[in-house]
């Protein structure tokens, strides 16, 4: 399993921006874009440049703290 795996990630259309926007709340705030499935591959892409930045460093990866179906605060 990929570090990239044990984070959760999603999009989500939001009326307020008028845009969709690419979560993953455990490792940074997020992105925007129009085109959903486009906009999945960009946050997979950076979620992965993320932790690659995180391990670079000789940090330790957070912990998973969101789960689906868990409210985001």
């Amino acid at each position: 399993m990929k570090a990239a795996d044990r984070y959760h990630k999603w999009v989500e259309w939001s009326d307020e921006d008028g845009v969709y926007l690419g979560r993953c709340p455990d490792l940074m705030t997020g992105i925007h874009g129009d085109d959903p499935v486009k906009l999945y591959a960009d946050l997979c892409e950076i979620v992965d440049e993320v932790i690659d930045q995180i391990e670079r460093e000789g940090r330790r990866l957070p912990e998973p703290r969101t789960r689906p179906m868990q409210e985001v605060g």
